[in-house]
């Protein structure tokens, strides 16, 4: 009886490990990402919103960001900085960015497609 209950135990705990590994690490890992992404937002980043409108940047407070959507420059949207899935930086300042090796750190989808170019994949 005694042996029952220890093999009980053990399996618990890999049940245990198990839900750790493949969902509550998983979701603090993307809540750390996308805090980072909101950190790094600017005035002039391109967005995508959770709704799969693409807009820019115009101005940012605590929790909302004004963005402007349409290529006529008079749609601009106060929303709040939840509903933003990706950013993506101005190519100005991808070609700026380096690693201190001299090498443009940007990838081969950013080249190719930008923002859309990583979300096709």
């Amino acid at each position: 009886m005694g042996g029952s209950n220890i093999m009980m135990l053990v399996w618990i705990g890999v049940l245990v490990v198990f839900f750790y590994a493949t969902v509550i690490r998983p979701q603090n890992k993307e809540q750390k990402e996308k805090g980072a992404m909101m950190a790094a937002l600017a005035v002039g980043d391109t967005i995508l919103t959770t709704s799969g409108f693409y807009g820019v940047v115009i101005d940012i407070e605590d929790d909302t960001v004004i963005v402007e959507f349409g290529s006529n420059r008079n749609c601009r949207i106060p929303m709040q900085k939840a509903a933003i899935a990706a950013v993506e930086k101005p190519e100005s300042v991808q070609k700026g960015a380096d690693d201190g090796s001299g090498k443009d750190v940007t990838s081969e989808e950013e080249k190719k497609g930008g923002l859309l170019g990583k979300l096709k994949k």
